[in-house]
């Protein structure tokens, strides 16, 4: 699929972002997710706050917290709420169909993972350029894994076929906000998800993978033509 300039996909989140901040009801304990779609997202969600609607967020990293607070969306924690009425997220890949995710590009997709599965409803905003027939590919898929001894763990996804590379930040590795690295693997088209990550836990040293299986439950997904909602 073409790319659009950056401004039109920009324009294609926002619009998507908007659209999935409806579902919001009053009352309601959010997860907020991360990245630049998200913060579209949040951006709405706090204009509807000034309005008087009543929520409290629990934030998937630090950058998200930091902009709920400057836009005054209230932050809450697990101990005062184990349980999330909805999470509004983006994602870098989408399966048709399937609706399993690539997420992590980012670098929250630990925290992520944890707020979306301790989520009633998770909503993913896209654009169009995010849905794909198979996960993989041309993206690569994230995976966190603990600092100490990470050359074994690199051994070790090597082995079963993916290809991975440490991320850096400014000549370093990149230290995720709970302070592990990220191996960002080059996988061919993943036909079998739930098996990839069930074989990438296994691993030692592994955190947590990118692949989100079965915890979307909409898509709202930005298009030149307009907002299309796909649900589970």
């Amino acid at each position: 699929m073409t790319m659009p300039p950056s401004s039109e996909q920009e324009a294609l989140k926002r619009a998507a972002a908007e659209r999935a901040v409806m579902e919001v009801e009053d009352g309601m304990v959010l997860g907020l997710g991360s990245g630049s779609t998200a913060a579209f997202a949040l951006e709405a969600l706090a204009r509807r706050v000034r309005k008087g609607l009543r929520v409290a967020g629990i934030p998937t990293s630090a950058k998200t917290a930091a902009l709920a607070r400057r836009l005054g969306v209230p932050l809450t924690r697990f101990a005062e709420h184990g349980r999330i009425d909805v999470t509004i997220d983006g994602a870098d890949q989408v399966e048709r169909g399937a609706l399993n995710l690539v997420k992590g590009l980012g670098g929250a997709l630990l925290r992520e993972k944890i707020v979306a599965s301790a989520s009633r409803r998770m909503i993913v905003v896209v654009d169009e350029t995010k849905l794909v027939e198979r996960l993989g590919g041309d993206k690569p898929l994230p995976v966190e894994i603990v600092a100490f001894g990470w050359q074994t763990v690199f051994e070790r996804l090597t082995a079963i076929g993916c290809g991975p590379r440490l991320r850096s930040a400014e000549d370093k590795p990149f230290v995720t906000d709970g302070g592990n690295h990220i191996a960002d693997c080059a996988v061919a088209a993943i036909t079998d998800p739930a098996g990839l990550e069930a074989r990438l836990s296994s691993i030692v040293g592994v955190v947590e993978s990118g692949l989100f299986i079965g915890l979307a439950s909409m898509i709202v997904v930005g298009r030149a033509s307009g907002v299309e909602v796909i649900e589970r």
